[in-house]
């Protein structure tokens, strides 16, 4: 009995220092070796990682937030079962985001759920990863992040190195995948090639929110990135699919850009269908990608898409490479 009494006692003493060894760990300073290339990507998009508050956090539903900030928006989940993020940024705002997560009632982050496998969403994987956080993606996305891979952004070019292992996904799903946490029943989908060929839209069905990833971006411009089989088609299917798991009152959470609704991604849909129609004409008319930029039939559609020179661009190589596949079959 005295025995018992006594191992309780030192179990009492001992946790709070074994919680503290845990954060301490967590809390390491996060230093990576980046590229001259890659640093210059990072200047172009004028991201210092040394500046304070580059983050924001705007709450959702119950236990559900928010994080922006340089790269794509985090989602996140707290409550009894523990914390889920869905992306996790860079691996220099490590600190920076485990902070707002502490704010929101999280502690230790326990899932990641990455989108896809860009840079700007998944390379806070290479900081998390190796502290225990259980990464979940879609088949294709860790298989991107195995290789090094160019990403052609058009404006500049981004070199992704391969991934460590402790950073890659350890579940991985092809179609679709389900898990309960924090009471809510979660849905991981993918519609086929997108943005890219590995993008996961999450839906949270008690909560109604859903997480696009960069098949939805409304910050800036629409990105295909169509030189690692992104596609415009794609784009199109995988949006027709969100719409019929939504509802009107669905939160949308897009991969870059404020928080929005059911109608804006309606609008964007629609906007890219005339996209693809309107490219589609003058490719037919063999009209070069330099041609088609000088004349930009879709300059209208910029207060939906943004900026449209980037998209005409990925678009065409999107287009084409379709056209091939067909001539082939």
């Amino acid at each position: 009995m005295l025995n018992k009494i006594m191992k309780k006692n030192i179990y009492k003493l001992i946790l709070p220092f074994f919680l503290l060894i845990l954060s301490s760990c967590d809390q390491q300073e996060v230093e990576f070796d980046f590229s001259n290339e890659q640093i210059a990507v990072f200047d172009a998009f004028e991201w210092d990682f040394s500046k304070q508050n580059i983050l924001k956090v705007e709450k959702l539903k119950n236990n559900i937030s928010v994080i922006f900030g340089y790269g794509g928006n985090i989602l996140v989940s707290t409550g009894k079962d523990g914390t889920l993020i869905v992306d996790s940024q860079f691996p220099q705002l490590k600190n920076n985001i485990l902070d707002e997560i502490k704010k929101l009632g999280g502690n230790h982050i326990d899932y990641i759920i990455n989108t896809h496998w860009h840079f700007d969403h998944a390379e806070g994987n290479r900081a998390f990863g190796p502290t225990g956080s259980t990464i979940i993606a879609h088949e294709n996305s860790r298989e991107f992040m195995k290789k090094n891979n160019n990403i052609n952004i058009v404006l500049v070019e981004y070199p992704q190195q391969a991934y460590e292992n402790k950073s890659l996904p350890t579940i991985t799903f092809k179609d679709e995948m389900k898990l309960n946490f924090n009471n809510n029943n979660i849905s991981l989908h993918n519609f086929g090639p997108a943005h890219t060929t590995g993008d996961t839209i999450v839906f949270f069905k008690e909560d109604n929110v859903i997480h696009f990833g960069d098949v939805l971006n409304i910050d800036s411009m629409v990105f295909i990135d169509s030189g690692n089989g992104g596609s415009l088609s794609g784009m199109i299917k995988n949006l027709e699919q969100a719409l019929k798991i939504m509802n009107k009152e669905t939160v949308v959470v897009p991969g870059h850009g404020e928080i929005t609704n059911y109608d804006t991604v309606e609008k964007y849909l629609e906007a890219l269908i005339i996209a693809k129609e309107k490219l589609l004409e003058m490719i037919d008319m063999n009209m070069s990608l330099e041609e088609i930029i000088e004349n930009n039939p879709i300059k209208n559609l910029e207060e939906i898409l943004g900026d449209t020179t980037v998209l005409i661009n990925r678009s065409f190589l999107s287009i084409t490479k379709d056209q091939a596949i067909e001539k082939e079959l």
